[in-house]
């Protein structure tokens, strides 16, 4: 058992963390304010090759696993740019894996080398206003009709659309009344984000002004047969190959998130002096700080081992949800610590860790909540009766 990162993910920790380092924190501060998404950002990312570090490489991609993944968003969070830069890029490493799994050799060749060379940004289509996590409860339809299929719904919560030009999407094709299971006909689809067919409407939001939130509105959008996933009505079974991928790195996001506000938090502690002694002498300030260490560092293990079930084809859910619901919950007190131990100047902007406070209630709440992981857990691992 070894637990000391190969040669190859230091080399990408080392390399991300040379592409972040262009961007400051003056930057991040920049994007903070203003809005807009960070184009060159996403760029630079995508010209080191990053965008699809777990694509095949006979696709342009990396061919590496989500445990490599894993340790760049952790990097990338960790840099200075929080969700805000981790969010910019977080589809591009798992959105597609359906693609990847079920799609045709045609499919793949057209659809991801121009998200891998960053010359298409795609949005991930799944979340309804009325339905939440319930998927299989989903009321956007989408109806064949000859050639194409035509979509009539709405959907939440979907960062990115203000800039996508790509949308994986997830919709109904047989009613729920006429399917035996209601995992049934749902079918995936990705295809062009057509601007007169989709309304787009931003989402005003506490943190993360730089990636978009949104909610859609289909009006008969049409989408081509030849840009349905894999068979009609397996849709559901398709994302999963994107769910526990999705909560591995934005637990590795939370933990990245979290060390920063306690790097912050620890310098700031060392360098303010009240009372004639720093700050940092006092236990009280001492313990907490330490106490966000140690949990920061066992979210990460659990991180890795999620990451290592997936990249081994082994059953991977409860480690995924676990690891989702510890990162998301040290990084949260961690960020909420780095405010406190800054006192007065936790709560301006210049001292940032006010705005690691309100991006890491995004790893806490998405894509699922505390509450659901430890429903998944109490079910599926302690074998209590389902609650939901």
């Amino acid at each position: 058992m070894d637990f000391a990162l190969t040669d190859q993910q230091e080399h990408i920790q080392d390399a991300i963390a040379r592409i972040c380092a262009d961007f400051d924190d003056a930057y991040w501060l920049k994007q903070d304010r203003e809005g807009g998404f960070p184009h060159d950002f996403y760029q630079a990312l995508a010209e080191g090759g990053w965008l699809g570090i777990c694509v095949p490489e006979a696709y342009g991609g990396s061919g590496l696993g989500i445990t490599e993944a894993a340790v760049m968003m952790r990097t990338i969070a960790e840099s200075g740019a929080g969700m805000s830069g981790a969010s910019a890029v977080h589809i591009n490493v798992f959105g597609l894996n359906p693609v990847v799994a079920f799609g045709t050799e045609e499919q793949r060749q057209r659809m991801l080398p121009p998200m891998i060379a960053g010359h298409e940004k795609a949005c991930f289509a799944v979340t309804e206003p009325n339905t939440g996590l319930n998927t299989t409860q989903l009321k956007t339809r989408a109806i064949a009709k000859n050639d194409r299929y035509v979509v009539n719904g709405q959907k939440v919560w979907i960062s990115t659309a203000q800039v996508a030009h790509k949308i994986l999407l997830l919709a109904r094709t047989t009613p729920l009344e006429d399917v035996k299971r209601p995992t049934e006909g749902l079918s995936l689809f990705y295809t062009d984000f057509n601007r007169q067919q989709i309304k787009v409407h931003e989402i005003e939001k506490m943190g993360r002004k730089s990636v978009d939130s949104n909610e859609l509105f289909f009006e008969d959008f049409e989408i081509p047969m030849e840009d349905r996933i894999g068979e009609e009505g397996l849709g559901f079974k398709y994302i999963l190959e994107g769910m526990n991928p999705e909560r591995i790195l934005i637990a590795a996001e939370a933990v990245g998130l979290g060390k920063l506000a306690l790097s912050r938090a620890t310098d700031y502690a060392k360098s303010r002096v009240v009372f004639n002694r720093p700050i940092g002498q006092n236990q009280a300030i001492q313990h907490p700080l330490a106490k966000n260490w140690v949990e920061l560092e066992a979210a990460w293990l659990m991180v890795l081992s999620a990451a290592w079930h997936y990249d081994q084809r082994l059953p991977c859910g409860a480690a995924a949800n676990a690891a989702k619901y510890f990162a998301g919950e040290a990084g949260f007190q961690a960020c909420e610590q780095a405010v406190m131990t800054h006192g007065g100047f936790g709560y301006a902007k210049e001292f940032h860790v006010e705005r690691y406070l309100r991006e890491v209630m995004i790893p806490r709440i998405a894509p699922v909540s505390p509450q659901l992981a430890l429903s998944f857990i109490a079910e599926k691992v302690l074998g209590l009766p389902k609650s939901y």
